[in-house]
């Protein structure tokens, strides 16, 4: 079996080799390496593509084995990988322009909302829960840009992530 991945890592040395040397580990073998240094995201990591190919269960161990490694396998066959996150805000949501809200959120680049619910309790505060898939990598500046559109508000706010 073929798989292409690509990883986030750290630009500083060694991290490129910390990163192949699992894969003959794991009984893979290495196809492709693409590097793009140029490339950095906000965090300051750059992309590295590969390409390996070995039995299915060896494939699945090497990607878990990245992860314990501490690097990020944003995409898998071309599929971007998904990070979930659930937001409860408390205040006066409706008030505040509910649809402006979810515009702002959905608004953020590799992010989507996937469900949103809302308590409303007569003329007072409502509670608002919203689940959030984000593109891996983005989890923090999803919760900063929340975060800001609950100071705005003058909203309460409380995030979970789920991987």
């Amino acid at each position: 079996m073929k798989m292409n991945l690509v990883l986030e890592l750290l630009d500083s040395p060694g991290q490129l080799l910390r990163v192949l040397e699992p894969i003959s580990t794991f009984g893979a073998n290495l196809v492709t390496v693409i590097h793009k240094r140029d490339y950095k995201n906000e965090n300051g990591k750059v992309p590295v593509q590969l390409t390996v190919e070995g039995e299915q269960a060896d494939l699945a161990g090497l990607i878990n084995k990245f992860e314990e490694l501490g690097f990020s396998v944003i995409e898998m066959d071309g599929v971007i990988r998904k990070e979930k996150i659930t937001t409860i805000l408390f205040g006066d949501i409706v008030d505040q322009d509910l649809r402006d809200t979810m515009d702002k959120i959905n608004a953020l680049d590799g992010v989507d909302i996937v469900a949103f619910d809302i308590k409303l309790n007569g003329e007072e505060k409502s509670t608002s829960l919203i689940n959030i898939e984000v593109d891996i990598g983005k989890k923090q500046m999803v919760f900063d840009k929340i975060s800001e559109i609950a100071e705005e508000k003058n909203l309460l706010m409380k995030c979970d992530y789920y991987g």
